[in-house]
């Protein structure tokens, strides 16, 4: 067990290096298309590190022999938006807090509040809508059609994003891999560091899994526990970390909209391919996830929509949801 734990830190060292990697490459390549921040955050980096999280189900269903496979292929679906709407929120706002104690910034976030409203806006209604298809989990065609339409309208919210107004991006550090090898910074060594910066995230996710899994053996913990639980944690870190990274530079847009974005992305592909490819009859533990997930969605909206602000506090009662969670599923 002792190794177990220390190659579970070191898989983390991988991913902390990877997103700080991953966070400078993704500006610069932003930076170089003149792409704002909504694009930047929203799709480009939750997409890329949603990756890790996306592949877990799909294995899951498709490589892991009997029941445990869709157990822990609908858990890891359902857990993935969960983990980044109550852990995501309140890391986030953890961060804020702790940079503001350090005296390295404000209580005060700076937003896009329309960028951020827009993101939880289309999660509410897909995941309500994925969510809701358990109750005629048997009528097959419906069920279909309805996960088909779900992925298909990702492409508006990308029409919507892309042509949205938002800040440019801002950089005040140098391509790390052209500064550490004194190089002149250009497109390509920003597409190598940004490929290994996710490939990074990717094996280190991996890595993190495979260990965490072992521990949770040795441990006796269920497939659905590990699926909607440890597993989420581990791929959910990139976008935690991004997200810290960020903020501890003052760009908020950029760490709310990588977690924002990446949970429209997680009601859209991995929710569908569960849907179409799993029997999607959803049990306790799995609908109180969504109801914590879609809850502090629509908490974190309503108070974006009203004051046109973020305080960090109210992404702090997404460790609130999480703890409801834990007593209301396993209490």
């Amino acid at each position: 067990m002792a190794i177990d734990i220390i190659m579970l830190l070191a898989s983390l060292g991988l991913i902390l290096l990877s997103c700080a990697a991953f966070v400078n490459a993704i500006e610069w390549f932003g930076k170089s298309l003149n792409l704002h921040q909504g694009i930047v955050g929203s799709v480009l980096a939750a997409i890329g590190t949603a990756l890790p999280e996306t592949i877990i189900p799909i294995l899951a269903i498709f490589f892991t022999k009997g029941t445990s496979g869709h157990e822990i292929g609908i858990g890891a679906i359902a857990g993935a938006p969960f983990m980044l709407a109550t852990l995501g929120f309140f890391v986030t706002g953890t961060a804020v807090v702790v940079n503001k104690l350090l005296g390295r910034r404000t209580l005060k976030m700076y937003i896009d509040h329309s960028i951020l409203s827009r993101d939880l806006l289309f999660f509410l209604i897909y995941y309500s809508i994925a969510i809701t298809a358990t109750l005629y989990h048997d009528i097959h065609f419906l069920k279909y059609t309805v996960a088909v339409c779900i992925a298909a309208s990702y492409a508006l919210y990308l029409k919507m994003t892309i042509h949205g107004e938002a800040d440019a991006i801002e950089i005040h550090e140098k391509l790390y891999v052209t500064r550490f090898f004194r190089l002149k910074s250009s497109v390509f060594w920003i597409t190598v560091q940004l490929a290994a910066g996710l490939g990074g995230i990717i094996f280190g996710a991996h890595l993190f899994i495979n260990y965490v899994g072992l521990l949770s053996g040795e441990l006796g913990a269920s497939p659905l526990i590990l699926s909607l639980i440890i597993t989420p944690i581990a791929t959910e870190l990139p976008e935690k970390l991004n997200s810290v990274i960020w903020v501890g530079r003052k760009k908020d847009t950029l760490a709310l909209g990588n977690i924002t974005g990446a949970m429209v992305f997680q009601s859209c592909f991995p929710v569908t391919f569960g849907m179409v490819f799993t029997d999607w009859h959803l049990g306790g533990p799995t609908v109180a996830s969504a109801v914590c997930a879609l809850g502090m969605a629509l908490i974190v909206l309503i108070w974006v929509t009203v004051t046109k602000m973020l305080h960090p506090f109210v992404l702090l009662l997404g460790g609130a949801a999480y703890t409801v969670f834990l007593v209301t599923a396993f209490g």
